[in-house]
């Protein structure tokens, strides 16, 4: 949880600091903003001759008409006095227009200063008194209740300047009691409660442009003492005590989690206990949303010291903490199931937590019946010594290439599972990740986005370690927990979070990518369909690959047959020693990254090429479809003369894809791949003519593929397809 500091909007602090430099006797326009008012008095009261004036220090004795030094009068009078309506000019050009009484402004009257400042309202004894308007040069305006020149009782403050307002009580000229301030024009910020000499103090509600929203006591323009914030974006509750703008002191902070389809997660997330300086510091107890519950002491926002941990299935655990981090566990507490509870299901779990425990019975009916409930035990046992380390897993790569969680809680997709095992080499087995995914998953149809909870991640790799190691270790007392310790300490534990592969292993890359990731699983879809008609389930296999590349056109002089079949066995797809392995099926992720290795392949190529061979590029690029060029260019040789070719050739290195950052002009209208490649070529030489040697990035290079050569040329196919269809139905 982050240090969470007084939250105060730039209009506020300009505000605060006008009036601090007002009190303080600043001399900039914004001084007037507070004593103004009080200036009239000033003005009306200065110089006065008038020998029986009192002597005491009052500013407010009401002076006689003589000392306002009136230069010319035009109204009326009554016995030798100004008396009635009338309009009086002052020394130093000052103006009154309005109504006399015995020589004094009394009634309803305008005063205007020669600087251009105005009262307009009430005057009694010749100072404003009662109710009254004051405008000042920058539209700033004072309505309300005037008290010997000053505002005092109810009134309203407006600055079109700093688009700031108040309403409410005013004492000798500040805001103190209740009122209602906005600190901007969308009256998004605002604060409405106790005022003390212009500072927000006593209780009172804050809103925040962003939405969020303070309810307590404050001091000094701060929260300070019991209040309530909400952060609204964030889905956060705070509720105790706070100490100059931050929580401090005994509090409740509060997660609140939307849930998604499939997340186990019902409840909040929710700290009870001491904060220090805005950090759960002290003794506390956590809860979460997986129904744990964490009692004891806290530092920075940290479990820290000892404290007692209980699982949601009851299990009660006496730990040291540092920094997060288990030291050891000084005892552990099985508490009582509750009162009713069913015998164990296959699901259930004596070891594991409900949130881990998970369903291994098809592959328990391997075992024999006896062993059964020994071999459960023993693979749980494995799988609890390394649950940290499981979680942090399955924790960093449910989070690539997302930003933010739906529901602050993420899940892993099978997308991501792929990573993971690719990762960790688990395809080099012998064993292919369409396998494993008939292995694990619970429905025939099913999208690389599906989203596994952490139980289902755990039985996918026991699942995994026993197919690839069981052959190894079946002579081992305990299978399953050989197989999986094997699998931990040989491929996950030194693999794991070592992204490779082109989709998430640079970010720019991958924020880029994910852009046509739906639209290329809609096309791996559609193309499972024509090559696996006679099949229930959507799969493709590497010849497939090789198919939808020729019945596209994306073969050229770039790339060819041999060269995407380079980009298969660099994606490990294929092994080296395959050659009549083309029937090996690959899964979504595969095919995905094979597409952006050819994107880096096909355009880089152009962008890589020298000076001297471009003319060349762009000849190859319209070799007709009927030249002996094309037969090669188009990848027209069989898959597996192709793949005696790569057999031969095994040791060559697959062509280095580097990340540019130049721009390549996008053509108006999409392009078949010949004329693009053609129309960069010529604007690649204009750029040589003209010294600009800037290569187009890696993000670039994905966008123009898909929007420029794939997309259009899918497109294109299926157009020409239902075209054939359509006549073939005619005929």
């Amino acid at each position: 949880m982050e240090v969470l500091n007084a939250e105060q909007c730039d209009e506020e602090i300009c505000i605060e600091a006008e009036i601090k430099n007002n009190e303080n006797g600043g001399k900039n326009l914004d001084e007037s903003l507070l004593n103004l008012s009080e200036r009239v008095a000033h003005i009306l009261l200065r110089d006065s001759e008038s020998e029986n004036r009192s002597q005491t220090e009052d500013i407010y004795e009401l002076p006689d008409i003589i000392c306002l030094e009136i230069q010319r009068y035009e109204g009326e009078t009554s016995e030798g006095q100004i008396n009635g309506e009338g309009v009086a000019s002052f020394h130093g050009g000052h103006e009154y227009k309005g109504i006399f009484s015995k020589g004094l402004m009394e009634g309803s009257g305008t005063f205007t200063q020669a600087n251009g400042v105005k009262y307009e309202g009430d005057f009694v004894g010749n100072l404003p008194m009662g109710q009254g308007t004051f405008t000042w040069l920058d539209g700033s305006t004072y309505t309300g209740d005037i008290s010997r020149g000053i505002r005092h009782g109810m009134g309203t403050y407006k600055s079109p300047r700093t688009v700031m307002s108040y309403s409410g009580q005013w004492d000798h000229g500040k805001r103190h009691g209740k009122g209602k301030v906005y600190y901007d024009e969308d009256q998004t910020s605002w604060y409405d409660g106790d005022w003390v000499v212009n500072k927000r103090e006593g209780w009172g509600e804050r809103g925040y442009p962003s939405g969020n929203t303070y309810t307590g006591e404050w001091r000094n323009n701060l929260r300070h003492g019991e209040g309530t914030m909400n952060w609204t974006k964030l889905g956060q509750q705070y509720v105790g005590s706070w100490k100059d703008g931050v929580q401090h002191g005994l509090g409740t902070h509060t997660w609140f989690l939307r849930r998604i389809d499939g997340s186990q997660y019902a409840q909040s997330n929710q700290y009870r206990g001491e904060f220090c300086e805005g950090q759960r510091h002290g003794k506390g107890t956590f809860y979460y949303a997986g129904g744990a519950i964490y009692t004891g002491e806290w530092r920075n926002n940290k479990k820290h010291g000892q404290g007692k941990l209980t699982a949601r299935s009851g299990r009660v655990f006496e730990c040291d903490f540092d920094d997060d981090l288990i030291l050891t566990s000084l005892s552990e507490d099985r508490a009582p199931p509750p009162l009713g509870v069913l015998p164990l299901s296959d699901n259930d779990s004596k070891i594991l937590g409900s949130d881990m425990a998970f369903n291994i019975q098809l592959l328990l009916n391997k075992i024999p019946q006896r062993d059964r409930a020994t071999e459960r035990m023993q693979v749980e046992s494995v799988v609890m010594s390394q649950h940290v380390e499981l979680r942090l897993i399955f924790g960093f790569y449910s989070r690539l290439g997302r930003s933010s969680p739906p529901d602050n809680i993420f899940l892993l997709s099978h997308l991501q599972f792929w990573r993971l095992l690719k990762d960790c080499n688990v395809h080099r087995h012998g064993v292919t990740l369409t396998q494993i995914d008939r292995l694990i998953r619970e429905a025939k149809t099913f999208s690389p986005f599906t989203l596994m909870p952490l139980h289902v991640f755990l039985m996918g790799l026991v699942t995994v370690a026993y197919y690839i190691y069981r052959e190894d270790l079946v002579s081992e007392m305990h299978l399953l927990a050989s197989c999986f310790s094997k699998l931990m300490t040989n491929d996950v534990l030194p693999n794991a979070r070592n992204v490779k592969g082109l989709l998430f292993s640079q970010p720019d890359v991958t924020e880029e990518a994910l852009k046509y990731l739906n639209k290329c699983w809609e096309i791996f879809q559609y193309f499972c369909r024509i090559y696996s008609a006679h099949s229930d389930e959507t799969c493709m296999t590497c010849r497939h690959l090789l198919w939808m590349f020729k019945d596209l056109r994306l073969f050229d002089q770039q790339l060819t047959t041999t060269t995407l079949l380079q980009l298969l066995i660099a994606e490990n797809c294929l092994s080296d020693n395959w050659p009549s392995r083309v029937e090996l099926e690959i899964v979504f992720l595969e095919f995905f990254e094979v597409l952006l290795a050819c994107a880096e392949f096909k355009f880089q190529q152009v962008s890589d090429e020298p000076e001297e061979s471009m003319d060349q590029i762009a000849t190859d690029s319209q070799i007709t479809e009927n030249s002996p060029e094309a037969e090669e260019a188009t990848g027209e040789e069989e898959p597996e003369a192709a793949a005696q070719h790569v057999q031969e050739k095994e040791n060559a290195a697959v062509p280095k894809m580097e990340s540019e950052e130049d721009k390549l002009e996008e053509p108006e209208e999409p392009q078949p791949a010949e004329d693009f490649l053609e129309d960069h070529s010529k604007e690649k030489m204009n750029k040589r003519e003209s010294g600009d040697h800037q290569k187009p990035s890696t993000s670039l290079i994905i966008q123009q593929f898909f929007t420029h050569c794939f997309f259009p040329a899918v497109e294109h196919h299926i157009l020409v397809t239902r075209k054939m269809e359509n006549l073939a139905k005619e005929a």
